[in-house]
C-alpha cells in the first residue's frame, strides 16, 4: 500500500510540474518596456516623453497588430491624458508629447476589428 502512495505522489507532482510550465511563460520585456500579461498575451508598454508603443506578443512570438488600436489613458499624479495607439510596423504606436513619470499609473484598452480585446495596467517605475 505504501508504495501505491508513494506512486501516486510522484505522478501529482510532475503532472503539476508539467502543467505550470505550459501555462507559464517568460513575461519578460523585450524592447526595454513594462509587461503585463493578459488571457496568455503579453502586452509590453515602452514609454517615452514622445513615443508610446505596446508590443504584443503570445508565448514570445509577436502578434500582428493589424487591425488593431488601443486607447491608452496616462494617470500622472492629478493629470490625465488619453492617447489613441495605432498599427505601426510591429507594435500599436503613437507619438507626441507624454507625462510617463515614475509611479505613472496607465490602462490600455486593446480592440481588434472594434471588439474589446483585452484591458492591461501598468505603474511606470
Amino acid at each position: 500500500m505504501k508504495f501505491n502512495h508513494a506512486l501516486l505522489a510522484l505522478a501529482i507532482s510532475v503532472s503539476g510540474t508539467a502543467f505550470a510550465s505550459e501555462k507559464d511563460h517568460d513575461s519578460k520585456p523585450v524592447h526595454g518596456g513594462v509587461v503585463t500579461q493578459a488571457k496568455d498575451i503579453d502586452y509590453e508598454l515602452v514609454a517615452s516623453a514622445s513615443k508610446l508603443q505596446l508590443h504584443v506578443r503570445d508565448h514570445g512570438k509577436a502578434v500582428d497588430v493589424s487591425g488593431m488600436t488601443a486607447k491608452v489613458t496616462l494617470l500622472a499624479g492629478t493629470e490625465k491624458q488619453e492617447v489613441e495607439l495605432k498599427p505601426a510596423a510591429a507594435a500599436l504606436e503613437a507619438s507626441g508629447s507624454f507625462k510617463v513619470g515614475a509611479g505613472t499609473k496607465v490602462v490600455a484598452a486593446v480592440s481588434k476589428a472594434g471588439k474589446s480585446v483585452a484591458s492591461v495596467r501598468y505603474t511606470l517605475k
